[in-house]
């Protein structure tokens, strides 16, 4: 007998035995809903293989697995019979259409509800102007539970049963979830499952003594286990710690160092230990019952710890996310995942996969949008596009220009050298140039996290500011403003026709600039990310339908690219080629879905350009679109595109 069949064996003898102690367990429920049980074993039946195999993998050595698995089971059967019947047809809708996120109608907005609507009863009001936008997707930024002050933008959170006070209440956001879901909207929202705050009921656990909530965290009486540790560990924040460690004096007897990879306020969770594996299970099903279909999975490299490695990206992270999936296929099958990996591109795509995360932020398109821009040239861009933005066919890229945090550079090295780049020379290039500290910058960023070590920053600042528009609106004139309106305009073209789901920042899409007020706030001083988390100006907003303002301008742009997007089918799915332009100021890529083809040309130039008749030839196309021109192309002519001039052809 091979492994294979062993474990296949081991699998339904487990479920076998399981099962009679499960139904007993929840013997009411049962016998209330025998249809809702007869649901929830054909999924068991199906995706238990898969969840036994992973969390054997994880926690077989462990002499009480079987006392974890049985609880894991009974929490998902526990879970499905108190979801709602809407939210059961949703899933049963969902299964018969599993790729419904590919589709040309999917445009993404992400918002902090308190800065874009004061609460979530703000957010509901708003539901019009998503509609008009052509929201089908809305992510609110983290709205649980938290600290007051520093709390990391909310991803320190102290409960995940509990929306934090002043945004509203949980049956507020089970409310608007369903709003939304009625205007054709899903619901997006963080798990922030790498660590929790220190205000957490677990953390108040372990000050009390408790033991069982001590071994939730990764906690250590001395130095002697984070030295090593750390010899292999890098700094995410040094400006406010050194190492991945903090020692907190009122542990133990004499004092304990905990596991904080980001701040000293978010203690990292221990995942080794499957009762924190099974309470996060929980968490996240409550979460989806709620009327959540997309989790953002957060800081998702760090999530498996193992002596010896960097800690990031390791093969138990993968494990993990995979055994949370099966869950979520048995409990919640409307509910997809989204990752966010923000990491060398060959990590980043290998959380991508029908059984991991079907979704993904795509950092590296990002990046390459806003190093294109700086540099005038697309050969990175084009590159990348070439090579490393295909996916797996059930799979999709979210696509964005900005979004709440920094913008690090995340492009590979090596494809970086195969141009005669310094990748890290480049960097300090591009982080000079978004600070306008460069000659000739448009930009107006900030650093992000410098270390002073090794110079090393990210960069803040909002869409318009980073292309020009700040700077223009105040220092310069009337052609500089269009050619910023135009950057702006470009670069969401750009993520509006190259396949996935396209993300908007909200307020990018009037032109918003850096808000310097942060400063001025205690809780914020510190992280310059607040430059471009501005509170939303709905006297501004008010302005989009007019094309003489900066608003209207920026605004009846994008809305023509979107309603572009979705008019044309050929910009489903994301079968994306590239075409040589012959034209390094010029990026050119061709669409295909169901027979329809779509060609695109993005000029990255303040000059026009133009691509030679024999590539116009070679595609046989006509205009659809061209955002700044008049010209058509026809045989045996060159297009000229102008200035920063967006092209789209079919």
């Amino acid at each position: 007998m091979n492994d294979i069949t062993q474990l296949k064996n081991e699998s339904k003898r487990a479920l076998q035995r399981l099962i009679p102690r499960v139904k007993k367990e929840l013997e009411s429920s049962v016998a209330a809903d025998p249809n809702g049980w007869q649901d929830f074993s054909n999924r068991l039946d199906k995706y238990f293989p898969a969840l036994f195999s992973l969390y054997l993998g994880m926690y077989g050595g462990q002499y009480d697995f079987f006392f974890h698995l049985e609880d894991l089971i009974t929490s998902l059967a526990r879970s499905w019979f108190q979801r709602p019947a809407d939210l059961r047809a949703l899933d049963n809708a969902r299964e018969k259409n599993p790729l419904w996120f590919q589709s040309n109608q999917m445009l993404g907005g992400v918002c902090y509800v308190d800065l874009f609507a004061e609460n979530l009863e703000g957010v509901k009001s708003k539901i019009p102007y998503f509609k008009e936008l052509g929201l089908t997707y809305l992510h609110l930024m983290p709205l649980f539970k938290a600290p007051e002050g520093e709390n990391d933008g909310g991803y320190a959170v102290s409960s995940y049963r509990e929306v934090h006070p002043p945004l509203g209440t949980m049956e507020e956001l089970a409310s608007l979830a369903d709003e939304l879901r009625s205007a054709g909207i899903s619901l997006v929202v963080d798990l922030v499952f790498n660590h929790t705050s220190d205000e957490h009921l677990w953390t108040s656990g372990v000050k009390s003594g408790n033991e069982e909530y001590q071994d939730f965290y990764r906690i250590f009486p001395n130095r002697e286990m984070p030295d090593i540790y750390e010899q292999n560990l890098r700094e995410i924040f040094p400006e406010e710690h050194t190492g991945a460690f903090t020692f907190f004096p009122d542990l133990f007897k004499d004092g304990g160092w905990v596991w904080t990879t980001f701040h000293s306020y978010q203690w990292d969770l221990n995942y080794a230990n499957p009762a924190v594996f099974n309470r996060m299970t929980e968490e996240m099903l409550f979460l989806a019952n709620q009327g959540v279909e997309v989790i953002r999975l957060d800081a998702v490299a760090f999530i498996w710890k193992q002596l010896g490695t960097n800690c990031e990206n390791l093969q138990g992270a993968h494990q993990l996310i995979q055994a949370f999936n099966a869950v979520a296929r048995i409990a919640s099958p409307a509910l997809l995942f989204k990752s966010e990996a923000i990491v060398h591109p060959d990590d980043v795509v290998k959380y991508i996969s029908a059984d991991e995360c079907q979704l993904s932020y795509n950092p590296l398109l990002m990046a390459l949008l806003w190093n294109s821009l700086a540099t005038r040239e697309v050969k990175l861009l084009s590159h990348s596009l070439a090579t490393r933005f295909k996916l797996h066919p059930d799979t999709a890229w979210v696509n964005y220009v900005r979004v709440h945090d920094d913008i690090g550079w995340t492009f590979s090295d090596e494809d970086a050298a195969s141009f005669g780049i310094n990748g890290n020379d480049h960097r300090r290039f591009l982080n000079e140039f978004y600070r306008g500290r460069f000659e000739g910058s448009f930009a107006r960023g900030l650093p992000f996290q410098e270390n002073p070590k090794t110079g090393d920053c990210r960069i803040s600042g909002t869409g318009a500011s980073l292309a020009g528009l700040e700077k223009a609106l105040k220092e310069e004139g009337a052609h500089e403003v269009e050619l910023a309106v135009r950057r702006i305009l470009l670069i969401h073209g750009v993520i509006l026709t190259a396949g996935g789901i396209p993300l908007i920042y909200l307020g990018d899409e009037i032109g918003t600039l850096n808000d310097y007020t942060y400063r001025d706030d205690p809780a914020h001083e510190r992280d310059s990310r607040w430059v471009h988390r501005p509170k939303a100006d709905w006297e501004k907003y008010a302005r989009r339908n007019d094309f003489r303002t900066i608003e209207g301008r920026v605004y009846q742009g994008l809305k023509l690219l979107i309603d572009l997007r979705k008019k044309h089918n050929v910009f489903s799915g994301g079968e994306l080629e590239i075409i040589q332009t012959e034209n390094d100021h010029v990026l050119g890529f061709m669409r295909m879905h169901a027979g329809k083809r779509s060609v695109i040309f993005a000029n990255f130039s303040e000059a026009p350009q133009m691509i030679v008749s024999r590539i116009i030839e070679q595609y046989s196309v006509t205009s659809i679109k061209q955002l700044h021109g008049r010209s058509t192309p026809s045989r045996h002519k060159e297009l000229k595109l102008e200035p920063l001039d967006f092209v789209v052809f079919g």
